[in-house]
């Protein structure tokens, strides 16, 4: 026990670092428990949008969205969000998934969605990245002004 101690001091950076990443690992695997919003693949996302008529809900940016979206996505980027809640009180009873560029913002609409009282709240797993590397199209309309 004497020795653990004296590596622990001799290295405590090692040490810290180990600390660090095994809190990072724990949180990637058990992570997912602590959501109260559950996570869905693109395909399974694709299955939901023909079969339950799923609302995709885009919380990109602007120049996001207009670079490719799933088809007929409802925009509403993150940072509107809270403001926009009223906007989506129609889709109340259907699925909601939401979509970013990687998922994690998508992720915390899916929480703001949950809190608001939005019952089905998916969060696309991997996001819009995903949905590509799944070759899924995308509808690509740049506004011109």
């Amino acid at each position: 026990m004497d020795q653990l101690a004296t590596f622990i001091s001799n290295n405590w950076i090692l040490v810290g670092a180990l600390v660090v990443v095994l809190a990072l690992l724990g949180h990637s695997y058990f992570g997912s428990l602590l959501q109260n919003f559950a996570t869905t693949s693109p395909s399974e996302a694709v299955k939901m949008i023909n079969r339950d008529d799923a609302v995709v809900l885009d919380v990109r940016e602007e120049s996001e969205y207009q670079e490719g979206h799933i088809i007929n996505a409802v925009h509403v980027p993150l940072s509107q969000l809270n403001d926009k809640l009223s906007t989506l009180e129609k889709h109340k009873n259907k699925p909601i998934i939401a979509a970013c560029r990687s998922g994690h913002r998508s992720g915390q609409a899916c929480s703001t969605l949950k809190k608001a009282g939005f019952e089905n709240v998916y969060n696309l797993n991997g996001g819009i990245l995903a949905w590509k590397s799944a070759n899924l199209p995308l509808v690509n309309k740049k506004q011109t002004k």
